[in-house]
């Protein structure tokens, strides 16, 4: 396989990694720092803060240049997704191998500073990563693998800092799927039509016309697995009236996603001031009590 990838064509490969859309590197990022500021208890070494950072923005390209990869024959028959450089043919299918191990080499590089244990459970995420777009044809659930994978960081955070996996990170751990599989079943609403046609699977098409009240029930249950932690992490009030705040965003969402298949979009995009209120009641609950 010859060397593709050329700098004159950065456009395009932005593009197909998605930087021009960063919610996705959102919904990743304030997960991975809520594990980081519970495990350090609010104090979360600077250059760990980077090194998951920087990794939530190169595993979240990675993972839409395979997703991409994944999809390429079926992106153009999808009306949100037809405009995407692989289904146009300005990237190639060569180019797109060649950027996701790039991601994924850059990714490992900053494995270098974390503890061996830490490095084992990266490959989970790597697994998972990669595994994910193409469970869309062979299962109705990709949204719990991605919920999986977008909720690796987590037990990884714990590892780097604490060397040990306590309980909280797995109940934190589920809390995080299960509002992945909530909100991006919203993401899957916008493209059920299409996905029915093209012979994409999705939990929007599992649930069918139920598919409102069951993200609503994945998002109580997220509520109640969060409020669990704060118990176990001993968080005060503060952390509390975020989870309430959260509750309230996510009945917003429902009012938007009732409306339309644009309302759908719109709540699945509105999930990124629920992990900042989630975030933000962790940070201010350590700030205050510090």
């Amino acid at each position: 396989m010859s060397w593709q990838l050329s700098w004159q064509r950065w456009s395009d490969y932005r593009l197909l990694m998605r930087l021009d859309k960063p919610i996705g590197i959102y919904l990743l990022l304030w997960p991975t720092w809520w594990a980081l500021w519970l495990a350090a208890e609010g104090t979360p070494d600077i250059a760990l803060l980077l090194i998951f950072t920087l990794g939530v923005i190169l595993m979240r390209s990675a993972g839409c240049v395979i997703n991409d990869y994944a999809d390429r024959h079926v992106d153009g028959l999808v009306e949100r997704t037809a405009q995407r450089p692989l289904a146009q043919g300005r990237v190639t299918a060569t180019e797109a191998i060649q950027l996701f191990l790039v991601l994924i080499a850059l990714s490992a590089s900053l494995l270098v500073w974390l503890n061996w244990q830490t490095v084992v459970l990266s490959l989970v995420a790597l697994f998972l990563a990669a595994a994910y777009p193409f469970m869309k044809r062979y299962t109705h659930l990709p949204q719990l693998v991605l919920g999986a994978a977008f909720s690796w960081g987590m037990p990884m955070a714990f590892m780097a800092i604490q060397l040990q996996l306590p309980a909280l990170v797995w109940y934190l751990y589920l809390a995080n799927m299960l509002w992945t599989v909530a909100y991006d079943t919203y993401y899957a609403l916008v493209d059920q039509p299409d996905d029915v046609k093209a012979g994409i699977k999705s939990t929007a098409i599992l649930f069918g016309k139920q598919a409102l009240p069951v993200i609503v029930l994945l998002q109580l249950v997220t509520l109640l697995l969060l409020g669990y932690v704060g118990l176990l992490a001993q968080l005060s009030l503060i952390y509390y009236v975020a989870l309430l705040c959260s509750g309230l965003a996510f009945f917003y969402q429902y009012r938007l996603a009732v409306k339309s298949r644009v309302g759908c979009f719109q709540a699945f995009l509105h999930n990124h001031y629920v992990g900042l209120l989630v975030f933000t009641g962790i940070a201010l609950h350590y700030l205050f009590s510090a």
